[in-house]
């Protein structure tokens, strides 16, 4: 197999997969989880021969312009998304396999989720604006599909709707910004982004701003993915860790380019990034909904990522990305098999549950600690090397949310690590076994094995060897001090949690809890409101002009009509008449008498003959 046709089957795989299992419905349910299994090993393989060979394809799309072509390529920063985003999937795949209920619509679930992967894998190696377009909307539409997949459950669809309305919102930038890139430098290439004339530069950067903000969940979109929790775990899993919200991410970091050239867009990413990391963090402390809290951290962390883009520390956010993905999976996966065991996610019902199921308990253990910033582990020096890109407020700002990020690691910790107070789970979502499997644990295992084993970025040589593959050149690096200072501040404010776990109970009675009031934002109230503004401005002002117009026009015509009945019509009728009067005048003197006409003569030579005597 050629480099290019790996390539294309890296997307194509899972995308016609999808659609077979799509259009074969129920009937391949029982086939549906095995052939995804494969169909994810098959992606593994091909991601590591394109991430090695780095190889480019393309397609004739829009051949009048540069760049409308669907063009594929992999080079450093999407050789390592290739291999974070099919390792993650398969990971989530077979967690799914065995965490859907047997009589559920695994055909339909299965030919969405790996369409959704196609998806992400189509805009990590995207290179021209088209593609990423397409990329971007099938991602959108299998996203909405996948959180309301129990259609039937109330809530599910219009959690669904939310999220893809909201993001849809945010989509609009991608293009706008193809309109300016198509006036600006009469190209769809992504690389020719920051050549933009002039104003168009600003619109694009503006465009891709709105897109990857929304589809993130960074503020201020951030609520969608409160609403995203009501799809099924495995969604939940991927949708938080490799996909859909690390798209936001991995697009700013991109076109990083764009965003520097433009000046205004790179300072904003950064505070955007850094505000979401702190607000979305404390909402997170206040969570008692233990798939809430992990959304909250999602966009947390994500927010790392954008600062990133914004503060030029594009290997840093990549780390980001890779070790946050990795992390979130597991917790993702060890939150769907405690709700399949216990039936319940909050954390009042969860208490003692990692001693209950060991294995699994091990796992989450570790990886909550990595997202609280302990060292050696994974995201305790990602953050670092997004932070020394930092200084000022931003600087600030930036590690006080990687302090609040082991307040909601605690809090967690704190609850299922203590003992069994033998209470019965309450606020079952729905029937499930008591046991967690075993494939479930090895899933989680193998996560939290690379929360691990990610650490190694701390090393030095290691950083440099990534920032090679990066192909990224010399990027800020935190020092030994720095990596002390963020290490021994996780450790401390991690101690504290879990030895005064009431500081933090308290948050949940705040206005953090329903997510400081950012859900109201998504709620029909506002809308309602927007809608009824638009229509008074439409009724007293618009429409009163539109008919002050018209009644102005009509009068303009009155009059208009008018002066031409009395003026024009009148002239032509006093013209007709005299021009009567003289016929009639003229037709006197023919008589038909000779003798007339003699008479007439000579009258007519007398007084030609006065006028020469009285002339001369």
């Amino acid at each position: 197999m050629t480099p290019a046709a790996a390539l294309a089957g890296l997307v194509l795989v899972p995308a016609v997969v999808g659609v077979l299992l799509l259009l074969a419905g129920r009937r391949a349910d029982r086939l549906a989880g095995p052939v995804a299994v494969v169909a994810g090993v098959v992606g593994v393989a091909l991601a590591a021969i394109t991430a090695v060979e780095r190889p480019d394809v393309s397609a004739p799309f829009l051949g009048i312009v540069d760049g409308g072509d669907l063009a594929l390529a992999v080079d450093g920063l999407s050789a390592v998304l290739v291999v974070t985003v099919t390792a993650v999937s398969i990971a989530v795949i077979v967690f799914a396999v065995v965490d859907l209920p047997r009589d559920a619509a695994r055909a339909r679930f299965f030919g969405y989720l790996l369409l959704f992967v196609a998806a992400m894998l189509l805009t990590v190696t995207a290179t021209t604006l088209p593609t990423l377009l397409l990329a971007w909307e099938v991602m959108g539409a299998t996203s909405y599909a996948l959180i309301g997949y129990r259609w039937d459950v109330p809530g599910k669809l219009s959690a669904g709707t939310t999220a893809f309305v909201t993001t849809r919102a945010g989509d609009l930038g991608l293009y706008v910004a193809a309109g300016a890139a198509l006036a600006g430098t009469d190209s769809l290439e992504l690389a020719d982004l920051a050549t933009a004339d002039g104003g168009w530069q600003h619109v694009a950067a503006a465009g891709i701003l709105a897109a990857a903000l929304g589809k993130s969940a960074q503020l201020p979109f951030s609520a969608w993915l409160s609403a995203a929790m009501q799809g099924p775990s495995p969604v939940s899993a991927l949708l938080h860790s490799a996909t859909m919200v690390a798209a936001g991410g991995y697009l700013l970091v991109r076109t990083m380019p764009l965003l520097e050239a433009s000046g205004w867009a790179a300072t904003t990413a950064a505070w955007v990034g850094a505000l979401t990391a702190l607000v979305l963090g404390a909402i997170a402390c206040a969570q008692t909904d233990l798939k809430q809290l992990l959304a909250a951290s999602t966009a947390a962390q994500i927010g790392f990522v954008v600062l990133a883009a914004g503060v030029g520390a594009s290997a840093g956010g990549a780390a980001h990305l890779i070790t946050h993905a990795a992390v979130k999976a597991g917790l993702f996966v060890a939150a769907g098999a405690w709700l399949t065991s216990l039936g319940t996610k909050q954390l009042a019902d969860l208490r003692g549950v990692a001693r209950r199921h060991r294995g699994m308990g091990v796992a989450a253990t570790v990886a909550f600690m990595a997202l609280a910033g302990v060292p050696p582990l994974a995201l305790w020096v990602s953050k670092d090397e997004v932070l020394a890109g930092a200084d000022g407020a931003v600087w600030v700002v930036g590690l006080a949310a990687a302090a609040v990020s082991a307040v909601y690691a605690g809090r967690v910790l704190v609850v299922v690590l203590a003992r069994p107070d033998g209470t019965e789970a309450r606020d079952v979502e729905e029937p499930g076994t008591r046991h967690v499997p075993a494939s479930a644990s090895v899933v989680a295992g193998v996560l939290a094995v690379a929360a691990v084993g990610l650490g190694v970025l701390a090393v030095p040589e290691v950083a440099h060897a990534f920032e090679d593959v990066l192909d990224v050149g010399s990027q800020p690096t935190p020092s030994a001090a720095e990596l002390a200072l963020s290490g021994g501040l996780a450790v401390a404010v991690l101690a504290l949690t879990v030895l005064r776990p009431g500081l933090v109970n308290r948050l949940s009675g705040s206005v953090l809890l329903p997510w400081a009031g950012l859900s109201r934002l998504l709620s029909p109230q506002p809308v309602l409101a927007v809608a009824r503004a638009a229509a008074a401005i439409d009724d007293r002002v618009i429409d009163r002009a539109v008919l002050a117009i018209a009644a102005g026009v009509r009068r303009a015509a009155t009059a208009i009509g008018r002066a031409d009945d009395d003026g024009v019509d009148g002239a032509v009728r006093s013209v007709a008449a005299a021009t009567r009067r003289a016929g009639a005048a003229a037709r006197r003197p023919q008589t038909g008498l000779l003798h007339q006409y003699y008479a007439q003569a000579v009258a007519g030579l007398g007084v030609l003959l006065v006028l020469l005597l009285v002339v001369r």
